[in-house]
């Protein structure tokens, strides 16, 4: 029985909360900082700022795994999906559609994340999960409709920020196969990665340069919209999954539209308010997931982060460090019961 007094499920669903928070907020402020600037400029902004931040919050390296040269191939995936097709297709799409449905639009995320978090790693989902992304997709449907009754330039807009959630989903589920690797390592990779291929980008397209001011705020939302959101996820999907880390993470854009309308846009519908509805529900009946059983862990040999009270780290050491601390490690076979989430620990079938 884990010792640890935060659930799994809340300390990870806290985790994609503060993601989501920090994520949903950039999303009209790159609406309002990204006007007349390209959109491959954007992108290459945004994630200098992810850089820079990861490089400012660099941990010791003993308290981490390290980034391993077996994972640079999907870390150059991610980063051609999260941080090249994402962000370039959600910062055209919210320069043609409104900042509110674009937000909401974001939710699909969680869905494709979802889909294919099951499907590539065989999370399960249950009736809860199923019923949360039928919810969020149905929303997702009443919003292309809402969009489509304003006329073309609107719904291309609203479809290239659905291709960013597709983009988004691929790399959410490509990142837990590191993220149990030093986040700011991968914070780091994926997002000089990224800003390096859009600034090539921009240059080729001889995108204009912007503003000093305007540059200075893309970055600065980068930093914290994109770099430290993109480390909280990491966190969380350690200890919840990558599809549970998804769903949760779909409370961005409820953020997003609220910041939108602080910012002044008043362009909703009552589609639109049936859509956020819908997505609501689908996003709050996923965290009221309980799964607990008796289960089975095999004998298995990793590294990553950890600590030894939580109920699944018992080996010894002749000094027993404090806190958490990363080596290579064995896990003895046990059979015991508690809640849990699909986390490194917890990928048995049912």
């Amino acid at each position: 029985m884990s010792n640890e007094s935060t659930p799994p499920a809340l300390k990870g669903g806290l985790l994609a909360l503060l993601a989501s928070a920090l994520f949903g907020l950039s999303t009209p402020m790159v609406q309002s900082l990204g006007k007349g600037v390209g959109s491959f400029t954007t992108a290459a902004l945004l994630y200098a700022g992810a850089a820079v931040v990861a490089w400012v919050l660099k941990q010791p390296a003993a308290q981490e795994a390290s980034i391993k040269k077996s994972d640079l191939p999907r870390l150059f995936a991610m980063a051609g999906t999260g941080a090249v097709i994402g962000p370039v297709a959600l910062a055209w799409g919210l320069q043609h559609t409104s900042g509110s449905s674009a937000s909401l639009m974001l939710t699909l995320e969680a869905v494709f994340t979802a889909v294919l978090a099951w499907r590539w790693y065989g999370e399960t989902l249950d009736k809860r999960v199923i019923a949360a992304v039928v919810l969020m997709l149905a929303g997702g449907v009443v919003l292309v409709v809402e969009q489509g009754t304003l006329g073309q330039v609107q719904l291309w807009g609203l479809l290239a920020v659905m291709l960013a959630t597709v983009a988004w989903g691929v790399d959410n589920t490509l990142s837990r196969g590191v993220a149990y690797r030093d986040p700011g390592q991968v914070v780091l990779v994926k997002a000089t990665l990224g800003a390096i291929c859009t600034l090539a980008l921009a240059t080729l397209f001889d995108e204009p340069i912007p503003l000093a001011t305007t540059a200075m705020g893309l970055v600065a939302v980068g930093a914290t919209g994109y770099g430290l959101s993109l480390r909280f996820y990491l966190l969380a999907q350690r200890t919840f999954g990558a599809a549970r880390t998804g769903s949760v993470f779909a409370f961005a854009p409820f953020i997003g539209a609220i910041g939108a309308f602080v910012l002044g846009e008043r362009s909703g519908s009552a589609l639109m308010v049936v859509a956020g509805v819908l997505m609501m529900l689908g996003v709050v009946l996923h965290l009221m997931e309980s799964h607990a059983h008796e289960h089975t862990h095999d004998a298995l040999e990793h590294e990553h982060a950890h600590r030894h009270d939580d109920g699944h780290h018992t080996h010894v050491h002749d000094t027993m460090p404090e806190g958490t601390h990363s080596h290579w490690h064995t896990h003895a076979p046990v059979t015991h019961c508690h809640a849990h989430v699909p986390d490194a620990h917890h990928r048995h079938g049912h």
